[in-house]
């Protein structure tokens, strides 16, 4: 994949590797999602993860996507900025589990579950809503991995972090009709600089 990695040595980054190596170690996602939401959330909570300047800056057509590091076979590391009220429609991870985290700001998380299936066109029920702030931290398991993750706040920048079984190189997102019922879309994901 011709992704940009922005390989930045930030502080708390050699930290935050070493421990997410030590829990993502065995084949159970659930217990792998809990051992990195437990990292995860400590780094965030005490600050111990600060980016550089330009992470901070916002892109006015959508939320800027960069990796931050790669470990094949292991996890992939990416923070997300997401500018004032900037968001993403329904998607998945492909069958990925990702571990999300707060670094700043607010973000709200919406979550769905698969209600119907028929000719290509898909259902959803909405199952819960989850406003989060800086050092909080959530997990998505396949097949539970439905979900819009945006940032409610209409003045400020806010900074997620998310740690992927893998690099997630594409994602299927879900498109309203009028109808109530949404048309499947899988896009190629790329990273931002």
């Amino acid at each position: 994949m011709n992704n940009p990695t922005i390989d930045d040595d930030f502080p708390g980054k050699q930290t935050l590797l070493q421990r997410l190596r030590g829990a993502v170690t065995g084949s159970d996602a659930q217990q792998i999602t809990d051992r990195v939401r437990i990292v995860l959330s400590d780094m965030l909570t005490r600050s111990s993860i600060t980016l550089p300047d330009h992470y901070w800056q916002a892109a006015a057509d959508g939320y800027k996507r960069r990796m931050l590091h790669h470990e094949p076979d292991a996890f992939c590391l990416m923070a997300m900025t997401w500018g004032p009220g900037q968001g993403t429609t329904i998607h998945d991870h492909c069958g990925m589990w990702c571990v999300e985290g707060v670094l700043t700001g607010s973000i709200e998380v919406v979550q769905y579950e698969l209600a119907d299936q028929s000719s290509g066109r898909y259902k959803f029920d909405r199952c819960g809503t989850m406003l989060t702030g800086p050092g909080s931290a959530g997990s998505l398991i396949p097949p539970h991995e439905y979900h819009t993750i945006r940032n409610p706040d209409t003045a400020s920048v806010a900074i997620s972090i998310h740690v992927y079984s893998g690099e997630m190189t594409r994602c299927n997102v879900f498109k309203a009709s009028q109808d109530g019922w949404y048309e499947r879309e899988q896009r190629t994901l790329s990273c931002d600089r």
